[in-house]
């Protein structure tokens, strides 16, 4: 049996500071309710069913592809839709770096309820792929490399709390890198001029700069053998796709650099180049200073 949003039991919140990575498959019943809020920032990523989310005076359903991220202090409810299928949601608690605010403004609803709807297909496997990387990353112990996401497929991940101080970055970097591709110009629908197959596989580059993409598997992604997907690439975009990828991986390192605490390796890493020293020399002759010179004029 539902029961009214003002009978809902208060839900404990992590401290502040915290940051905490899980995936859950909400049953009919599931509801949470903080009459203070969170005392940090709390982000909610849809996967599969829907949910009804209140803060403040706002308040938005969330469907497949949604993206919603609650600022602190301000009482929240949300809960499985009302007859939708179970929520599958990512949720993680984290602190929000200074900087962040403008760049979610344009997604504030009101009372601090930010939401950024039907992320495209590209987005929304970038976005997943990247909560996922943040509950692996939040368990690493700081020796070795940190443990493997778990499987796309899996319904539920248990809570993880980052508890070292690498730990905690590396996670924040991975939050922050969903955040980038939600509210990135090409997280959207993805309509527009030019050929569809091109806005495609374009979308898949930017939501995922990191992968191993190839002409190969581009071509693929959109239906075309590798050499008209080529052409018909270069022709629309006046660049071929590897170096629209090379772009897209240094636009993307530039975001982690000004936004995050990666080390310069750790960027290279997260954006897909092979080492720290070819990615400081292509970085620098893209933007015309080295990685650490760049951070630090960025203030």
């Amino acid at each position: 049996m539902r029961v009214s949003a003002t009978d809902l039991r208060e839900t404990a919140a992590p401290p502040p500071g915290v940051l905490i990575v899980g995936r859950h498959d909400g049953q009919p019943d599931y509801a949470v309710r903080r009459t203070a809020g969170a005392p940090s920032w709390l982000l909610l990523w849809t996967e599969s069913g829907a949910g009804h989310v209140r803060q403040g005076g706002a308040e938005t359903t969330a469907g497949p592809g949604s993206l919603v991220l609650l600022a602190p202090g301000v009482h929240h409810t949300y809960r499985t839709a009302p007859d939708a299928e179970p929520w599958g949601l990512w949720w993680a608690h984290f602190p929000l770096r200074p900087g962040w605010e403008q760049r979610l403004r344009p997604y504030d609803l009101g009372s601090g309820c930010h939401v950024m709807p039907d992320l495209h297909p590209g987005a929304r496997t970038g976005v997943a792929a990247a909560l996922r990387q943040a509950h692996a990353d939040s368990r690493w112990t700081g020796t070795g490399a940190p443990p493997r996401p778990v499987s796309a497929t899996r319904r539920t991940a248990p809570a993880s709390v980052a508890t070292g101080p690498d730990a905690a970055a590396l996670a924040l970097g991975s939050v922050e890198r969903a955040l980038m591709l939600a509210t990135s110009p090409s997280g959207g629908t993805g309509t527009g001029p030019g050929d569809a197959r091109v806005r495609r596989a374009q979308a898949l580059i930017d939501a995922d700069p990191a992968a191993a993409h190839t002409v190969d598997s581009l071509a693929a992604a959109v239906a075309l053998s590798p050499s008209r997907f080529a052409h018909l690439f270069a022709e629309e975009t006046g660049s071929t796709p590897m170096r629209a990828l090379r772009e897209a991986r240094l636009r993307h390192a530039a975001c982690l650099l000004t936004s995050t605490e990666l080390t310069v390796a750790q960027v290279a890493a997260a954006s897909g180049f092979a080492g720290p020293f070819h990615f400081s020399h292509a970085f620098r002759g893209r933007y015309g200073t080295p990685p650490k010179a760049y951070r630090s004029a960025a203030g």
